[in-house]
């Protein structure tokens, strides 16, 4: 069993001529961040559709996507797009868009224009705030998010390196719940089809995956414990990640874009009136 199958956040090497992997983590996340808060107070569904392309292009320059993340990306969160759009329309009170084009009518209710734009403008502004956090989210991996909040941030080691090691039990869990379904298999224990035999299945998984779980809280203790972890006010760390001027370019530019895009829809007007 390799050790990627274990730890899937083992390092790797960054896929050539792709820059987001070059940069600090924190500057991915500082880019975006002044334009996803900005976001919460729009009303239109024209900005976050401009940011939304400004993500979009931004990760497939500096990213490597796998088919699974591209079919998400541009086939799923479309989708998506459209049946909250469609779903947030009917939630809306038609009174408040009744001036607007009447698209269908179902006895009483009326599912006006107005309504599908007002659910297409919140739908628009979640799937925007996807899109710019998987700037960040699809080139950094939790470890040097970590160390780089510790590094540039100043966290307390004690609380990130605890919530790391936490965070990290996941995918430990998930390679002992196949070790535990296998063995299962080969004992002939997972036998049967239908409900009953899939929750017998799952109930012989609980007491094997709580015993290794208790197993492996008390070998990582004893390696914090045993590496005097907590016993000073800093550590010293074997990987760093500065913060170069590359990160501030990537920032600054970012948010050069982002202030032009912003006025540009500004100065274009709101388009319809939604008033959510």
């Amino acid at each position: 069993m390799s050790a990627s199958t274990i730890d899937p956040y083992a390092s790797g090497t960054a896929p050539a001529g792709r820059f987001l992997y070059r940069l600090n983590p924190l500057a991915k996340l500082g880019a975006p961040l002044p334009v996803m808060i900005l976001l919460a107070f729009t009303r239109d569904p024209v900005t976050p559709a401009l940011f939304i392309a400004l993500a979009v292009v931004v990760i497939l320059v500096g990213a490597s996507l796998t088919r699974t993340v591209a079919l998400l990306l541009f086939v799923a969160l479309p989708l998506i797009v459209a049946i909250m759009s469609f779903s947030f329309g009917l939630w809306t009170d038609p009174s408040r868009v009744d001036q607007s084009v009447l698209l269908f009518q179902v006895g009483d209710y009326r599912f006006f224009l107005g309504a599908l734009l007002v659910g297409l403008a919140t739908a628009l502004r979640l799937a925007a705030l996807l899109v710019l956090a998987c700037i960040g989210g699809l080139t950094s991996t939790g470890p040097e998010f970590v160390r780089a909040m510790i590094q540039q941030l100043h966290v307390p080691y004690r609380i990130g390196y605890t919530a790391l090691a936490a965070y990290r039990f996941v995918p430990r869990f998930g390679h002992e719940l196949e070790v535990i379904r296998s063995a299962h298999r080969v004992r002939g224990m997972a036998e049967g089809r239908g409900p009953i035999a899939a929750v017998r299945r799952a109930g012989g998984t609980v007491v094997p995956l709580l015993a290794g779980a208790i197993r492996h809280a008390e070998r990582v203790a004893l390696a914090m414990d045993s590496r005097a972890f907590g016993a000073h006010p800093q550590r010293t760390e074997r990987t760093r990640i500065p913060f170069r001027t590359r990160d501030w370019c990537f920032m600054v530019a970012f948010w050069l874009v982002s202030a032009a895009l912003l006025w540009w829809s500004l100065a274009a007007g709101p388009g319809p009136v939604i008033r959510n």
